[in-house]
């Protein structure tokens, strides 16, 4: 299949640890021309194809949201999020509402982080949401429909210029990195440069219909 150029791409997530990564190899593809982040506030760096687009995700603007390809990574936690609600507010009800509209206006592929272990029957909220997201996803029957699956994130998130910090999530890192040659692969923490490759790689290939890449599967890019 012959991958179109000077394709539109809208990102979701822009500030977090695997989309900032993402938004610096959207703006160097030769397959985007214009790049459009839907932000609260401001990035803290330029590029002549970025757009920064600022978006009230509580009160959805269907008519911004024009692109070829849709990239989430948004993601929240339960401690920043305070609450049940506010989690899935942020996980699930953000990332469906720009899905149907970016379908309606004519996108074409929609990619998504979740995580591993994504489950609508899972005992744990956390899973159980990621699982819906990929459920009600499907059901929206995008031309392309890519979902990755991380296990425990590697990087440095003060890189996005944010400064964020999860210690429980650092110390769980700096584990991981110790015993990472003795974990199965599936199990492995994974580079969020990896994730970020693979989102952007994948959405070059052509696919059609859903495809889901496991951590093991991401450790490859």
């Amino acid at each position: 299949m012959t991958i179109p150029t000077h394709k539109t791409a809208l990102l979701l997530g822009a500030t977090g640890l695997i989309g900032d990564l993402l938004a610096h190899r959207l703006v160097d593809s030769p397959i985007y021309s214009h790049i459009k982040v839907l932000v609260r506030k401001s990035l803290n760096w330029q590029h002549p194809r970025l757009q920064e687009v600022q978006f009230d995700f509580d009160h959805p603007n269907g008519l911004l949201i024009q692109a070829d390809d849709i990239f989430c990574c948004l993601g929240t936690t339960m401690k920043k999020a305070g609450s049940k609600e506010a989690f899935q507010k942020v996980d699930y009800q953000y990332t469906m509402d720009i899905a149907r509209l970016g379908l309606a206006n004519g996108a074409q592929q929609f990619a998504v982080v979740t995580a591993m272990g994504a489950d609508t029957e899972s005992s744990f909220f956390y899973n159980r949401v990621k699982g819906e997201v990929e459920r009600d996803l499907t059901d929206l029957n995008y031309p392309t429909l890519l979902i990755f699956r991380p296990s425990l994130l590697l990087g440095n998130r003060s890189s996005s210029g944010r400064g964020e910090t999860r210690l429980g999530e650092r110390i769980a890192e700096g584990a991981m990195r110790l015993f990472n040659p003795l974990i199965p692969t599936k199990y492995k923490g994974v580079d969020a440069s990896k994730v970020a490759n693979a989102m952007l790689i994948t959405a070059q290939q052509g696919l059609a219909d859903k495809h889901i890449f496991e951590s093991d599967a991401l450790q490859d890019f």
